[in-house]
């Protein structure tokens, strides 16, 4: 099975950005996270759809 979330870490990575960067995505609504007890994890569809979007 695949992941369906990725951290926010490797989720910055990913896409080559910084911190300040990432949350303001997040602000912004164009990535979508989930809060699972105290970790935030970045649905991979999200990125996927934000990488589209600059394509």
């Amino acid at each position: 099975m695949d992941p369906v979330t990725v951290t926010v870490e490797d989720a910055k990575k990913a896409l080559g950005i910084g911190h300040t960067t990432i949350y303001r995505l997040f602000n912004e609504g164009k990535l979508d996270t989930v809060k699972i007890g105290r970790r935030t994890l970045v649905k991979i569809d999200s990125i996927r759809a934000l990488v589209g979007q600059a394509a």
